[in-house]
């Protein structure tokens, strides 16, 4: 079976001399890992090249993002479960600092459907910082994928330079792989009966700078967004000023 290869276009050389590809030999994936290792500044490696070999000789998705041969960024995920069917599980996508903020990330995340699609797998699922704002506008508005539950400390202490030993509180999101569209609908809007969670400015920066009022904001989205989505409530946006926009469920107060 083919792997899909992605050749990003568009006016810059940079983008030209793009390729997302599939990776199986032992030598990329070293650099994958080194790759894992510097987005997320950590000395222990978040995986091994033999786990790494073992994914995606089962199954699993390993890709690379290459500039100039180059990998500046990187995604693995195995299979998985969402609502008794099998899916893509994204465990781990990063991207170096220089080359954020260039449409890479989406890229990279229209090769893994294509590549899900392609194995006949109706979904993909991943997990994200709840309070981090890039992620959630990138998620919910650019990609369209569903907020599935609130997790709370889902992955235990992480002691990496992004997490900061702050609990890790997760949302599980659903990407259904049969729809095509991943256009950017546009600042969400609040709907009748609809409700709000703000979140903080950065929270990457705030867990250097105040711990005790970063501690503060997890508590409080938790308590918020973590309630709303257990009673069946549903994020139905995420705005430019960095508040999720929730739909409760039939029945529960508006807080």
């Amino acid at each position: 079976m083919n792997h899909p290869t992605t050749q990003p276009t568009g006016g810059s050389n940079d983008a030209d001399d793009l390729v997302i590809r599939i990776l199986a030999e032992p030598g990329d994936l070293r650099r994958l890992v080194l790759l894992f290792n510097q987005v997320w500044g950590t000395v222990t490696p978040l995986v091994g090249v033999e786990l790494l070999r073992a994914i995606g000789h089962t199954g699993g998705y390993l890709a690379g993002a290459f500039l100039r041969n180059r990998m500046v960024g990187g995604s693995l995920g195995f299979l998985g479960r969402h609502h008794d069917e099998v899916a893509l599980h994204s465990h781990i996508t990063g991207i170096l600092p220089g080359v954020r903020q260039t449409g890479l990330g989406r890229q990279m995340k229209l090769h893994q459907r294509a590549w899900a699609a392609e194995q006949g797998l109706e979904w993909i699922t991943w997990t994200f910082d709840p309070l981090v704002r890039r992620n959630a506008w990138f998620n919910i508005d650019v990609l369209g994928a569903q907020i599935d539950a609130y997790l709370v400390d889902f992955y235990g202490q992480m002691d990496d330079s992004i997490n900061g030993g702050d609990p890790s509180d997760r949302l599980l999101v659903a990407w259904p792989t049969h729809e095509t569209t991943t256009d950017e609908a546009g600042p969400a809007r609040v709907p009748p009966g609809a409700v709000t969670v703000a979140t903080p400015d950065d929270i990457v920066v705030l867990r250097r700078t105040d711990p005790t009022e970063a501690g503060s904001w997890r508590l409080r989205v938790r308590e918020e967004l973590g309630t709303l989505l257990t009673e069946g409530g549903r994020v139905v946006g995420f705005t430019r000023g960095g508040e999720y926009v929730v739909v409760p469920a039939a029945g529960s107060v508006e807080r």
